[in-house]
């Protein structure tokens, strides 16, 4: 096997082949346990193997398994699509099914780029992303990101994106959240003002950059963000990928500040961690855009073997109504004071720059020296062997660089946070002190 995003050559020195689970630990082959700290990669809200989702796909195997969703439509997608028009913003009102979060970006890029060419303006072809951001690995998503480490050597296969700056408080000179947001706005506004007549659309990860650090936003910076995409007449994106479905504490991070995007992405919790299931839904203005006799070829030529699978959508269908069963949503706001408290013991840690939290979404920048907010070495590489360090205490995670990532499941218990975090706690103490 050949990982993802994983140099194979350090695998073959610390190998780990997961067998089984239960709740929120995962076994390995030798039988060492490990609390799941980082949901799998962002994609876990219940814990693994639980009953109501396991029994969704048992029951949707016993009608069928796939069928295809070009020029046709299925039960579970159907309803599942229903639902999600309901659960997102006011005004988004059109589902498209992918099957993982870098293809849901692809796809909002695609329609957003052919939005416009299909109402006959053709000079709108460029898109505004942040800098640090991630949105996934296709060519598309690799383009509207900007992530040196991960993208760097793809350079020459890109399409070129405007950059702007997303607004890092502790890194910023003033070290003031409101100064840093108002220069970041002013910058993507002078970018508005000089190219948007070239612009299709921007698109930013709201109130959170997942793998560019953990990066918090500073208030009101989302909704200044969608102010100048109306302001300039710009397709306003939002990557709610990693952030969507409760993550930040409300159901989607645009909520925080009562934003509506023109296009939403999303994947990851949709199926509560058990299959590949994304979605890119749209105002009812842009699929108006495509809605056209065929000859006047305004289709949307895009689509995957899985689109729409079943029981990919049922399963999603039995998580939502989870979500609404075990009132999930205020658990969160709730978890994630009693996590912010317990945070506070880090701040006194030598070696710990910035703690930086929305929701049960967190991350703790490593740094050299804590009054000058100095770096490690970047070959140091301090958040991957305190990650390993975590790991042999019974905890995986995975850092962002030497931006140590806490994301558990939504179900864990306040018994279960305080244990993992005591574990981190250990990690960073013994790793960054040696």
């Amino acid at each position: 096997m050949w990982l993802p995003f994983t140099q194979m050559k350090d695998y073959n020195q610390n190998p780990l082949i997961i067998e089984s689970a239960e709740g929120i630990k995962v076994k390995d082959t030798e039988g060492k346990e490990y609390y799941d700290g980082f949901s799998s990669v962002w994609l876990n809200p219940h814990g693994h193997r639980k009953a109501e989702l396991d029994q969704a796909i048992r029951q949707q195997l016993e009608m069928i398994a796939h069928s295809t969703l070009l020029g046709m439509t299925n039960i579970p997608a159907t309803e599942l699509a229903e639902k999600l028009v309901h659960l997102t913003p006011e005004g988004l009102t059109r589902v498209f099914y992918s099957d993982s979060g870098a293809t849901s970006v692809e796809i909002a890029l695609k329609m957003a780029f052919q939005y416009w060419y299909n109402k006959g303006n053709r000079s709108k072809k460029k898109f505004v992303t942040m800098k640090n951001g991630y949105h996934g690995d296709t060519i598309g998503a690799v383009s509207v990101g900007a992530l040196d480490i991960f993208h760097k050597v793809y350079q020459p296969l890109l399409f070129d994106s405007f950059k702007v700056p997303y607004p890092y408080p502790y890194r910023h000179p003033s070290g003031d959240p409101e100064t840093c947001r108002e220069e970041c706005l002013a910058e993507l506004q002078q970018v508005l003002e000089q190219h948007h007549e070239e612009i299709a659309a921007l698109i930013v990860e709201p109130m959170i950059q997942g793998a560019g650090g953990m990066i918090v936003m500073p208030s009101g910076f989302l909704k200044g963000v969608e102010r100048l995409c109306r302001q300039y007449n710009v397709l306003f994106i939002t990557d709610e990928v990693a952030t969507g479905f409760g993550r930040t504490g409300e159901m989607f991070a645009v909520n925080h500040e009562g934003v509506i995007p023109d296009i939403m992405t999303m994947g990851k919790m949709l199926t509560g961690g058990y299959l590949p299931v994304a979605a890119t839904v749209t105002t009812e203005e842009i699929y108006q855009a495509f809605y056209a006799d065929y000859t006047e070829l305004k289709t949307f030529f895009h689509g995957h073997s899985y689109t729409g699978n079943q029981l990919g959508c049922a399963v999603a269908l039995a998580n939502l109504e989870l979500y609404e069963k075990e009132k999930l949503i205020p658990q969160v706001q709730e978890k994630s004071t009693f996590v912010s408290t317990l945070l506070e013991e880090f701040q006194q840690l030598e070696h710990i720059g910035n703690i930086r939290q929305i929701g049960l979404m967190v991350g703790l920048e490593l740094v050299q020296n804590k009054e000058s907010k100095e770096p490690f070495e970047w070959a140091k590489r301090m958040g991957y062997h305190t990650s390993l360090k975590m790991r042999e205490l019974g905890m995986l995670t995975r850092p962002m660089g030497d931006t140590l990532v806490f994301m558990p499941p939504l179900a864990s218990t306040e018994s279960e946070l305080e244990a993992m975090l005591a574990i981190m706690k250990q990690a960073i103490q013994q790793v960054t002190n040696s």
